[in-house]
């Protein structure tokens, strides 16, 4: 039995297993410290620890890898999606150690790892590009070449990928700034700051063909993905075929992608991206030598296995179909599911996953399954307990939806995220149902500047703020009532209940993210209250009953003043979870608290935002700063943060140093705040417009 290493972790180490089993392999998992209790490594045949929490530390490590490698007996490598997976020094080392690596060779990962060298060899293999520069890094020289090209212009790291040391330029007096941190965070992110410059095409679509190519030279491709809708340079919704691209179209481009493919002799899954303009006019970006993360929909419009696909031609084997033989079914969508808060800039997050429900109609599938079989699929790896580490990209899983037409994808998958239960970190759940049913989206027009546009500000949930309130009080008095409590708080909170009878109602202390507020609440049966907050109107709160003996279940149907409402929440100790429409609403009871004080903005006190570790730190103590001044960088989920001063004042102390790891709401800096920071002020304003 031949035995296959996932050099990866999470929801794409878990979908290649579970192909591999089916096509007769041994699996073997590797997992970092943060990851031991992860579901993938649960799922393997045999699992190996490789240590470290860091990228660096774990799945980054090559040397780590093919230890595991020998010692789990693998004779292949799956390297997924990221980490090593475009890595030639990696497939390099695969073959030397005398493993199969599942991907192309080790020239064609190099050739089309730089952006750069990929361009120029594009051009030469006739693929219209967009028009740009790849030569000089020195600043001046690159201003001049956009300035000739004409702004705006984007800068991007020739080394990388993902948005990651990618900045767009609209005017000249910004190009430096901008050419500063581009090439920072691309020697950070890639160990290279090698940064190329093209023309900004506005408001184009992002088409990516899926090509695939065997060893005997045969090469086609499986149709298009539109990955327009994305946030930071991130794809964040795709979907199969791409509205905007025509049968001739598509074979246009199916046909430039193929001849690529085929000039610098790949073999394997790859991608091929393209800018489309509204003229239709393509333009190569880049060639991605792996699984594509959205490769699912794929699968889901052609009834393939592309995982499977890419083991067989690994063991010399031709592609299974020819072009003539593709044929594309239906449509399908799918949306990422992050942890991350939209409504704080899309701010990673990380904690533990309290309650997890798949939607409904769909199942944690052993194969992907043909669009026949099923039109919801979920791929992901999450596991009520599980804890969503700092560490790695903060992608919970791929919520995707199959239907005869675009309009019947659509409807499904929004169906589907409103029976997705998620009780944990942020997540973006709310978000992605904002964007689905957005008038641009449903008419298929949405292109890569749509987000910026249409969600320059993402909204909350629709529900009233008031209402949450409301509801959370009444579930914390409500919950004191049930069987879930020990019996000395089940003995308090009856005493509570019965001295709520004297109709004056009982007061409730609630802190919500930096906002203390109360409420007044009085019990009109043991099942609804009248729940009256500060600052706003007094609302009825009814719950269901529920059998005796029974739990408490975590997805219930509340009544809030007569409408009915689905509610998820999570209750443990004075932490309270509520989710309604897909948005998290989090209340700490500090009813029995000492007496707490809010902590105002301006307080000096500069805390971690979310757990990571610092990249820089640029005062010392004894400095004076202004408000907005930057104190250090931190890197969380793969993104640089900038941490900065909420007040005017001397840094009076730091409890970091550059490579620290912090936790979310660690104190790192504290900014002295008074009366006699005046001079200060003036110090820090003067050293700002000195020469």
């Amino acid at each position: 039995m031949p035995t296959l290493l996932i050099a990866n972790r999470g929801e794409i180490a878990l979908r290649i297993l579970r192909t591999a089993k089916l096509e007769g392999y041994q699996t073997v998992a590797i997992f970092s410290d943060a990851d031991q209790n992860a579901p993938h490594a649960a799922a393997a045949d045999i699992a190996i620890p490789i240590g470290g929490n860091t990228p660096q530390e774990s799945y980054l490590d090559i040397s780590k890898l093919i230890q595991a490698a020998k010692a789990g007996g693998a004779d292949c490598v799956h390297p997924g999606y990221g980490f090593v997976s475009e890595n030639p020094a990696f497939a390099r080392a695969c073959i030397e150690a005398g493993l199969s690596f599942i991907g192309p060779c080790a020239e064609a990962i190099e050739l089309m790892g730089n952006k750069r060298r990929a361009k120029e060899f594009a051009i030469g293999a006739g693929v219209p590009c967009i028009p740009g520069y790849q030569g000089s890094q020195q600043c001046s020289e690159l201003r001049r070449h956009a300035s000739e090209i004409g702004y705006p212009v984007i800068l991007k790291a020739a080394a990388g990928g993902g948005g990651r040391g990618m900045r767009t330029v609209h005017e000249d007096m910004d190009f430096e700034a901008h050419y500063h941190s581009a090439r920072a965070e691309a020697l950070s992110a890639f160990g290279s700051d090698e940064l190329i410059l093209e023309k900004a095409v506005l408001n184009a679509r992002h088409i990516e063909i899926q090509i695939f190519a065997d060893q005997h030279g045969n090469c086609i491709y499986l149709g298009e993905r539109d990955c327009s809708i994305q946030r930071r340079h991130q794809k964040i919704v795709e979907e199969a075929p791409s509205p905007a691209v025509s049968p001739r179209l598509r074979k246009k481009m199916g046909n430039a992608a193929t001849a690529l493919a085929r000039a610098c002799q790949y073999v394997g899954a790859g991608t091929v991206e393209f800018l489309l303009d509204e003229n239709d006019n393509f333009y190569f970006l880049e060639m991605n030598t792996r699984l594509q993360v959205e490769h699912g929909i794929t699968e889901m419009i052609t009834g393939t296995d592309l995982v499977a696909w890419q083991l067989a031609v690994a063991r010399g084997e031709p592609l299974p179909l020819s072009q003539e033989d593709v044929h594309l079914s239906g449509h399908a969508i799918e949306v990422r599911l992050y942890a991350e808060d939209p409504a704080r800039n899309f701010l990673p997050q990380s904690g533990t996953v309290l309650h997890w429900q798949a939607p409904e109609g769909t199942e944690y599938q052993a194969r992907p399954a043909a669009p026949q079989n099923t039109s919801i699929r979920f791929d992901h790896a999450l596991a009520t307990g599980l804890e969503i580490s700092p560490f790695y990209d903060p992608m919970l899983g791929k919520l995707m939806a199959w239907g005869n037409n675009r309009e019947q994808a659509r409807r499904r998958l929004g169906n589907a995220l409103d029976t997705l239960q998620l009780v944990g970190p942020h997540n973006n759940q709310y978000f992605l149902r904002q964007i689905i049913e957005d008038m641009t989206f449903v008419q298929g027009k949405a292109h890569t500047g749509y987000l910026t546009q249409q969600f320059s500000e993402p909204t909350r949930t629709p529900v009233c703020h008031n209402h949450v309130r409301a509801l959370g009080c009444a579930l914390v008095h409500h919950m004191s009532l049930t069987n879930t409590l020990s019996q000395r708080d089940q003995r308090t909170a009856r005493a509570n209940w019965h001295s709520n009878q004297s109709g004056a109602g009982r007061q409730y202390y609630f802190r919500e993210d930096e906002t203390y507020w109360h409420a007044t609440l009085q019990a009109h049966t043991p099942r609804q209250y009248l729940v009256h907050p500060v600052e706003g109107k007094e609302v009825t709160i009814e719950f269901p009953e529920i059998p005796p003996g029974q739990p408490y279940p975590h997805g219930i149907r509340v009544t809030i003043d007569q409408v009915h409402r689905k509610v998820l929440w999570y209750l443990r100790h004075d932490q309270l979870k509520l989710v309604l429409d897909g948005y998290q609403w989090e209340f700490e009871d500090v009813t029995y608290a000492p007496a707490a004080e809010s902590i105002a903005k301006g307080s000096g006190r500069i805390q971690a935002p979310m757990d990571g570790y610092i990249t820089g730190i640029c005062v010392q103590e004894g400095s004076p700063v202004l408000s907005g001044d930057p104190l250090a960088t931190m890197e969380a989920m793969k993104m640089e943060h900038t941490l900065k001063a909420d007040c005017d004042g001397i840094v009076t102390a730091i409890s970091i140093t550059r490579g620290s790891q912090v936790s979310s709401g660690q104190l790192l800096i504290q900014i002295h705040v008074g009366e006699s920071d005046q001079g200060a002020t003036c110090e820090a304003e003067a050293s700002r417009v000195a020469p």
